[in-house]
């Protein structure tokens, strides 16, 4: 498999990834809309549905997989080292963020002050501070760096600066319209990522004399 294939795969399967975790914890957990409730109830809806953990990690794996995407996609651009490592930093964060659920969650007691206190705590920290701020800001970033460097063509480009620009605004933790505006980013960022690895396969985008088609 070539590196364009290879990259390409690595884009969809990330796409993949994120869209099913992410549909499924929103059925089974109501998520993310349920963080906004009580953290005794939210603790107790978790440990009544024992999918949950399982289904965070695999959300876990599909922010995992923005790492090699990071690397691939540098790769294809001649090496764009600032595109890379900002990638495996979004990555990086992402996945210390969510793996709070599935690794440290399932031990805490919704009948505990103390328990739920702790995970009021993991929430702010690792979910709010390190998951959503730093992972939104760095993949914003991912995201513009990737297009200056691999130059996909103008359409491609807008719709990821527009992707970009939704997904930073979910630093705004909170605010209802910033949450609003955050999703539809990310929904535009997934068709971005997928249109991407169109162009990837079909040679239209990076190091087009040195990369392999």
């Amino acid at each position: 498999m070539t590196l364009r294939h290879t990259t390409a795969a690595v884009l969809v399967t990330a796409v993949v990834a994120v869209n099913t975790a992410f549909t499924l914890l929103g059925t089974s957990f109501d998520y993310p809309a349920v963080l906004a409730q009580d953290p005794t109830d939210v603790l107790r809806r978790f440990h009544e549905n024992p999918a949950v953990a399982w289904q965070f990690a695999l959300l876990a794996l599909s922010a995992a997989l923005l790492a090699p995407a990071a690397l691939l996609t540098s790769r294809l651009a001649g090496g764009a080292r600032a595109a890379a490592l900002t990638g495996v930093a979004a990555a990086v964060v992402q996945v210390i963020g969510l793996l709070r659920w599935p690794l440290l969650v399932p031990s805490l007691d919704p009948a505990d002050p103390a328990d739920v206190h702790t995970f009021t705590v993991l929430n702010t920290v690792l979910g709010n501070g390190i998951g959503e701020i730093g992972g939104y800001l760095l993949t914003a970033a991912w995201t513009v760096l990737t297009v200056r460097a691999l130059r996909p063509g103008l359409l491609n480009t807008a719709l990821a600066y527009l992707a970009a620009a939704g997904i930073a605004t979910g630093v705004a933790i909170g605010v209802e319209w910033a949450s609003k505006v955050n999703f539809a980013g990310y929904v535009a960022w997934s068709l971005w990522l997928l249109w991407l690895a169109v162009l990837v396969v079909r040679g239209r985008v990076g190091a087009r004399v040195a990369v392999p088609a």
